[in-house]
Formats: structure tokens, C-alpha cells, sequence
């Protein structure tokens, strides 16, 4: 045998060890991060196609569609504006506005809140199956919560042209906060999604919180009843929040306090977000 063989075979009988190890930096984790938003993002047609389908599925057979949800709104609101009316002894006329604007958005709010502590676990088998940013699934969520506003928007609508209101001037006001909508839909989409994939209970505890919120919030009843201590409602993060978008729908500007205390918010759920997605968005799929 010649010595280049014999060389060969020692090296081949020796043992191999094949080490993998990724860049766990935290630069390394944030460009991931990053990259992950910013490809979700240019496939947001992908997720205007899957959030519609999800609509029409939720629907499918019914002769209504999502209607059947605004006209069980519009029931709703025209049941418990004229009671509610009475009990707090205001007008009609006044209440019942206010009440279907409030009512709208914040079961948009709330299926926000409840459909992002699924955005992954629902979509267990497309994230398993193919490699796609899980900010698409975030979109996803957006997607079907602005289509079932859109159908809901029909009873403010009506309820407007009933009693002759028209906002005015100021209703393109409410485009930015609906934009802070959009930004921090997104956001919590993807901080709930991730923590409600890890810990299963997370979606009946948020649900709990949102039921308790929507009686502390302005939603059934109005600010000024609250009087002189009506100045504590900004610090409630709801309120903060739909304020900024029901008071150009409503004809008024939100107090400056309300802005300010609507963009800290944002800005802390933004935080938290990018914090959780740079530690956790690699291990989501481990979770599910």
C-alpha cells in the first residue's frame, strides 16, 4: 500500500466532529428580527388573501356573512341605548351616537386583543410547514379585525344619518389615531401570539382583563360623569386609546394629555415588542 493510501485511511478512520453553531449575538438576533418585520411586510398581499379567508371560513353558509355580527350589533345598541338613556337620564339623541361609535370600536379593540393571543397557535400548521416571517401572521390578525370593522362601520353610519349628525371639520383627525391603531394592533399581535404560544392560559387571563376594562372605560357610560375626576380617565390605556379615535368621530378634539399619554403607550408596547422578537421570535415555533 502506498504511504498517500495509508495517509488516507488514517484520516478517515479518525473521528469527525461536525460543530454547528449559530450567531447568537444580539446584533445578529435584531437584524433577524428586523429582517422578519420588514419581509412580512413586503408580503402584506399574502396577508390581506389569508386574513380574508379566514373571514369567509368563519362565514361559510351563512346567507349573511359577516352581517350577522352588525346586525347583532345594531340590536345591541339600540336596545341598550334607549335603556341605558334612560337609566343615566340623558338624551337619546345624544347618548345613542356615542354608544354605537364606542361600541364598534372597542369590539374592534377587543377582537384585536383576544385574535393576537392566537396569532400563532392558530396558525400552528402553516408556520410548521412553511418558512415564511411570523410577522405575516401579525398582518393576518390586522387584516380580519379591519374587514369586520368595515361591516360594523354600517351601524355608525346609520346611527349618524338617523339623528342628522355629521362630525365636521375635525373628522380627518381621527385617521392618525387610527394609524396608532394599526401600528399597535401589529405590535401586540406579535407579543401576545408569542407569549400566548408559550403559555397556554395567556388568552383566557387577557380575556378576563379586557371584560374588567370595558367597565372602567368610557364605553356604556361617558367621561363627564365621571366630573371632577374625570382627569384619571387618560391614564387608562383604553381610553387613551379610543379616545384619540372617537372624539373627531364625535365632532371634538381629544385633550393633549390624552395624545400624550396615547403615544407613551404605543411607544412602551413598541418596546416591549422589539425586545420580545429580538429574545424569543426563534423559539416560537419550538413552542407550538
Amino acid at each position: 500500500m502506498s504511504a498517500a493510501a495509508q495517509e488516507f485511511g488514517q484520516v478517515a478512520a479518525r473521528e469527525v466532529v461536525l460543530e454547528l453553531e449559530g450567531d447568537r449575538s444580539q446584533a445578529a438576533l435584531r437584524d433577524l428580527a428586523l429582517r422578519d418585520v420588514a419581509d412580512g411586510l413586503r408580503l402584506w398581499r399574502l396577508a390581506v388573501r389569508l386574513g380574508w379567508l379566514d373571514i369567509k371560513l368563519r362565514y361559510r353558509g351563512s346567507m349573511l356573512g359577516p352581517f350577522w355580527l352588525t346586525l347583532s350589533t345594531a340590536v345591541m345598541i339600540g336596545a341598550l341605548g334607549v335603556l341605558y338613556a334612560a337609566l343615566f337620564h340623558m338624551d337619546v339623541h345624544d347618548y345613542l351616537p356615542f354608544l354605537a361609535l364606542s361600541q364598534v370600536l372597542w369590539t374592534f379593540l377587543a377582537t384585536l386583543v383576544a385574535d393576537g393571543c392566537t396569532c400563532f397557535t392558530s396558525s400552528e400548521a402553516l408556520i410548521l410547514s412553511i418558512r415564511m416571517p411570523l410577522s405575516v401572521h401579525a398582518l393576518r390578525v390586522l387584516v380580519r379585525g379591519l374587514l369586520i370593522l368595515a361591516h360594523n362601520v354600517v351601524v355608525i353610519v346609520g346611527v349618524d344619518l338617523w339623528f342628522s349628525i355629521w362630525p365636521g371639520a375635525v373628522l380627518p383627525l381621527a385617521i392618525p389615531g387610527l394609524f396608532l391603531w394599526m401600528l399597535d394592533a401589529f405590535a401586540l399581535s406579535l407579543l401576545l401570539g408569542a407569549i400566548g404560544a408559550r403559555f397556554r392560559d395567556i388568552p383566557p387571563i387577557v380575556a378576563s382583563i379586557v371584560q374588567i376594562a370595558f367597565f372602567v372605560t368610557p364605553i356604556i357610560w361617558k367621561p363627564e360623569q365621571l366630573g371632577a375626576r374625570a382627569w384619571v380617565l387618560p391614564y387608562n390605556p383604553f381610553f387613551a386609546l379610543i379616545e384619540v379615535v372617537r372624539a373627531p368621530m364625535l365632532g371634538y378634539l381629544p385633550s393633549g394629555m390624552t395624545w400624550l399619554m396615547a403615544v407613551v403607550y404605543s411607544l412602551l408596547l413598541l418596546a416591549v415588542t422589539w425586545s420580545l422578537m429580538v429574545r424569543a421570535r426563534g423559539r416560537v415555533p419550538f413552542w407550538l
